[in-house]
């Protein structure tokens, strides 16, 4: 019978007094907390990665609470377990679809904080006054400097960045309370702020000029998720049991998950990878006999469609984003924010490498992949019926091939490819009904599958049957045909005992269009 793992608990004292697995992190958090009187920490890291909880910790340690660390590092550690003042703010889910809107619910969002902390509070003063004179007051009233927590700063914005204008406005507000903590320096003993996207013109970082942004640090790289390490040490029962239900060796067990959910790499001199933690509980917490999108069903950030034009969904080669500086992975300026930002700071990309010349991101994982494919897909199809493209891979599923051409002539008649475009390559046409196959879940789909002879173009497996594509430009389907044939993309795929059918497609150039497709069965 496997341990209590929390899917929804993201408070420590309550992880820790119910008998929930805990991941121990508290031998690099003990670093901070002891790291003195220059403790203003930031870190980013995409949404549901455990940032809550590890401010649930935070709080935790500097409230005194001993008893609850009973067994973990930092009970080992020379650390005095005085009691602070705390204030944790969390600033996620504030309505923002105006500048009032968002006004009035951050009032009522610090107010509640506040008060709770036993802080006067003057209506007629604005929330960042009522903050500065809080960290005052609370600081005199118990005799010791105030911990600061803020979960989700950047949330606000995020929700916003659809509007320009709102998001800078919101931005602004935001700046005036978190220079609050400068200003009240004297009477802060520790701060930690997180968030999802690092707004590198939000004046907090340069207000804080004594800010330490964890976010690459190559120090912190595993203090949120999981590491191979961690997973063997906290989750071997667990994961044998579930690789006994999934019917595979252990080895090939490990194997799939690391390829479903491994592959998070955050700093350029440290390339560990580590899990999502939240897709590791979902997944064992439950047991499902097989291995599904666990992270991204908790929420798609639906702005990235706002930020994601016909020209990048098609030219974007998101397993290999090369030469990408630092300062692009920031949000610098809310009108013109790159679409590789948002994707990297989302969760959607992650560091493959590093060198001289910058970072190559790409995709973490297959339920990240996955997920990114059917938020692409909804892109592409965003003019049709909402179930357009699930409705396609139905038809492929089905071997409705008539089915299927027409409808892929009618997307590709609908996609633009960019007003100065007159050449467009054969990739281009290929992304898109790669992200429309991806997002479907009965279907495996591999992208230019490199094999002895070449390159597939894509393979695509359901339950029954294996289809193999090439993809033509100005020639002809039996051309693409043929080079199936010819190369013998089909060989690797007839072990498995399925159906094969073989798939030729050309586009024509002058119309980026769908002129010509054949398909043929694998004798």
């Amino acid at each position: 019978m496997g341990q209590k793992i929390a899917q929804g608990v993201y408070d420590f004292r309550i992880m820790r007094e119910d008998g929930y697995v805990y991941v121990d992190k508290t031998a690099l958090l003990g670093d901070l907390v002891t790291g003195g009187r220059d403790a203003y920490y930031f870190i980013s890291r995409p949404r549901r990665f455990g940032k809550s909880l590890m401010l649930s910790t935070l709080k935790y340690i500097f409230q005194g609470k001993r008893d609850l660390f009973k067994g973990l590092a930092i009970d080992k550690m020379d650390y005095d377990w005085a009691e602070y003042p705390v204030l944790h703010f969390s600033f996620a889910g504030i309505k923002v679809k105006t500048l009032e809107a968002f006004e009035r619910n951050f009032c009522l969002r610090v107010k509640k904080v506040l008060t709770e902390a036993e802080c006067s509070w003057n209506e007629e003063a604005s929330p960042d006054a009522n903050f500065n004179q809080a960290i005052t007051e609370l600081a005199k009233k118990k005799g010791k400097p105030v911990v600061i927590l803020i979960d989700e700063y950047d949330a606000p914005v995020g929700h916003a960045l659809a509007d320009a204008k709102l998001a800078s406005d919101i931005r602004q507000d935001l700046s005036d309370f978190y220079i609050q903590i400068k200003e009240c320096a004297s009477d802060v003993r520790f701060m930690m702020m997180t968030g999802v996207t690092r707004f590198a013109q939000l004046s907090v970082f340069s207000a804080l000029n004594n800010l330490n942004d964890l976010t690459m640090d190559a120090r912190y790289a595993t203090l949120l998720g999981y590491t191979e390490e961690e997973l063997d040490a906290n989750f071997d029962e667990d994961l044998r049991e579930h690789a006994e239900i999934m019917d595979l060796s252990y080895e090939d067990y490990r194997a799939e998950l690391r390829r479903w959910y491994n592959g998070y790499r955050f700093a350029k001199n440290n390339p560990v990878r580590v899990y999502n933690p939240v897709a590791i509980a979902k997944t064992l917490g439950p047991k499902e006999p097989t291995f599904a999108p666990t992270w991204s069903k908790t929420g798609t950030p639906s702005v990235l469609i706002n930020y994601l034009s016909d020209h990048e969904l098609t030219e974007m080669d998101y397993d290999n984003v090369e030469n990408i500086s630092e300062d692009d992975l920031d949000i610098c300026r809310l009108e013109a924010i790159l679409p590789v930002s948002i994707l990297y700071q989302s969760g959607y990309l992650t560091i493959k490498d590093y060198s001289e010349w910058g970072f190559t991101l790409g995709v973490p994982n297959e339920e990240v992949r996955r997920g990114l494919a059917l938020l692409l897909a909804q892109y592409a199809t965003k003019g049709f019926a909402v179930d357009y493209h699930g409705s396609l891979c139905t038809l492929l599923s089905k071997c409705d091939f008539q089915g299927f051409f027409a409808k892929l002539k009618a997307l590709y008649a609908h996609l633009t490819y960019g007003s100065t475009e007159i050449h467009v390559h054969e990739s281009s046409y290929l992304r898109p009904l790669y992200a429309l196959l991806a997002s479907h879940p009965a279907l495996r789909v591999i992208a230019e599958d490199t094999q002895a002879k070449g390159r597939a173009d894509l393979v695509v497996e359901s339950q029954r049957n294996i289809y193999v594509f090439e993809l033509k430009v100005d020639k002809t389907a039996a051309e693409a045909l043929a080079q199936i044939k010819e190369r013998g993309y089909a060989e690797p795929y007839k072990a498995l005992g399925k159906p094969i059918h073989l798939i030729g497609l050309n586009f024509k150039s002058a119309t980026h269009s769908l002129d010509d497709a054949v398909v043929e069965p694998l004798a």
